[in-house]
């Protein structure tokens, strides 16, 4: 029996932030230093951050179609030392298959719930929770084929998990072009970059590789294709990118069908069929039931065929579970039951509002907590309650009072800062975090070097994601 995993206020309140954030730039050692002096000597910082706009518009990389917002990459590299990213990925991958087992066992045996880590009504009031998968889970399918995991770090430098994002993590595409943007101003200006990891040509081959594991058993050269809800949709740069790196097909519903056999299959440009054995699903959808009960049209697709072992899907169906804000503040009693491992990385700590207890700490103080609805994504349902208006904390917390069991509390987090090149050409530090992509190959969990540091372009924000109003940074992992 594995002691209970929740976060008590008592825990949380031993987690005291000082209110001075960590310097990533001066923390990197002689590369980001030495980086940081070049640039702070360079005479058009300005100039710089156009270069690198001018890449990104040339190469169509934007959110949405012609009309989405575009995609704002600061011109300032992240730097991580070959030591820390070998650390920070251990971390990464013992997490990731803790995980990819946790969603599994939600719809097997329950070990978890038998140890007492959680119980079968919080696995099944998560809203990625899918009863109809309850027990038909087809193994030995793979979970989380793709895993990308929100990392921050605190003012004395420990880098800690804030979420886990198990459905459909974007913003590898983002990466790659912030990198070859980057890199591209940079030398084009002179100032030379030391020796880093090639993240663009890892990160597919590791993309290639989960696509392949997740293959049915025995198949020998498995044919993948890029699902997409089509050009609506927000991340559809990446979606057509990604394909054509890959060298498979970009489909939509639209161009699928099923065999008499029950193979799903899709139809060439001459009309000739092609049966497929994976599906990269990177569809908004990813629930089995619509509103009104009925199959959505992705399940109805991709469901048959995926319980029969006819067909790969990374992700599978009901990873959500997995992703819950609730179920991160267990991970690391999972990786013990699991795994029998001692964590590598620690968890921001987690409230749960349901506790009577934490209810009552968050609600004496709420601005000193960051409130999330468990099952937001994106940067939506999180408010910062430091930097709410009066009105809205308010009405926040009648909701928490109403439906405590629907939402999570975590202190504010002083995330780190790093350089970042502002209005006027002035290098000012901004708060950033790192979302690092982690993939489940046939020899396990293999984390990607670097990620996509995204970075908050407002001054004192700590909200960085791209949807509201962030930005990016390229993130060099030296070899």
């Amino acid at each position: 029996m594995v002691d209970p995993p929740l976060v008590t206020a008592t825990d949380v309140g031993l987690f005291e932030p000082s209110a001075r954030p960590w310097d990533e730039a001066r923390a990197a050692g002689p590369a980001g230093t030495g980086l940081i002096e070049a640039l702070e000597g360079a005479e058009d910082l300005d100039g710089l951050r156009a270069d690198v706009r001018s890449y990104l518009d040339a190469a169509g990389v934007r959110f949405g179609d012609g009309s989405g917002w575009p995609f704002t990459v600061d011109a300032v590299p992240r730097v991580l030392s070959a030591d820390e990213w070998r650390t920070l990925a251990a971390g990464l991958e013992q997490r990731v298959r803790a995980l990819d087992a946790f969603v599994r066992d939600a719809y097997g045996p329950r070990l978890a719930v038998d140890a007492g880590i959680i119980t079968d009504g919080q696995i099944e009031q998560t809203e990625g929770y899918e009863p109809l998968l309850r027990g038909v889970w087809p193994e030995p399918a793979m979970a989380l084929g793709v895993s990308g995991l929100d990392i921050v770090r605190d003012d004395d430098g420990t880098l800690l998990v804030l979420e886990d994002n198990l459905r459909t993590p974007s913003g590898l595409a983002y990466a790659v072009a912030a990198r070859r943007a980057v890199v591209g101003a940079l030398t084009a200006r002179g100032i030379a970059t030391p020796p880093i990891r090639d993240m663009p040509g890892e990160s597919i081959a590791l993309l290639g590789a989960a696509l392949r594991a997740a293959a049915p058993h025995g198949t020998k050269e498995p044919q993948s294709v890029v699902l997409t809800d089509g050009p609506s949709s927000v991340a559809y740069y990446e979606h057509a990118w990604l394909a054509a790196q890959l060298g498979v097909p970009l489909v939509t519903l639209a161009d699928l069908e099923r065999s008499r056999f029950g193979r799903l299959r899709r139809r060439d440009a001459d009309g000739r069929p092609h049966d497929i054995d994976v599906v990269y699903r990177r569809t908004d959808s990813d629930l089995l039931h619509g509103p009104d009960g009925a199959l959505t049209p992705v399940a109805a697709a991709l469901l048959e065929p995926w319980l029969d072992g006819r067909l790969g899907i990374v992700n599978g169906f009901g990873t959500g579970v997995g992703d819950d804000k609730l179920t991160h503040a267990r991970v690391e009693n999972l990786i013990r039951m699991y795994l029998g491992q001692e964590p590598l990385l620690r968890s921001v700590p987690t409230l749960e509002l349901g506790d009577r207890d934490a209810l009552a700490q968050v609600l004496d103080d709420p601005r000193a907590y960051v409130i999330k609805d468990r099952h937001g994504e994106g940067g939506k349902g999180v408010t910062v309650c430091r930097d709410a208006e009066e009105a809205d904390l308010s009405a926040l917390l009648e909701d928490v009072r109403a439906e405590p069991h629907e939402y999570v509390a975590q202190l504010v987090v002083p995330l780190s800062t790093h350089p970042t090149v502002v209005e006027d050409g002035v290098l000012e530090p901004r708060h950033v975090d790192l979302r690092p992509f982690v993939f489940f190959t046939a020899d396990g969990p293999r984390a990607a070097p670097g990620g996509l540091t995204r970075v908050a372009l407002k001054r004192g924000s700590l909200v960085v994601n791209s949807s509201q109003q962030g930005g990016a940074k390229d993130t060099w992992v030296l070899s």
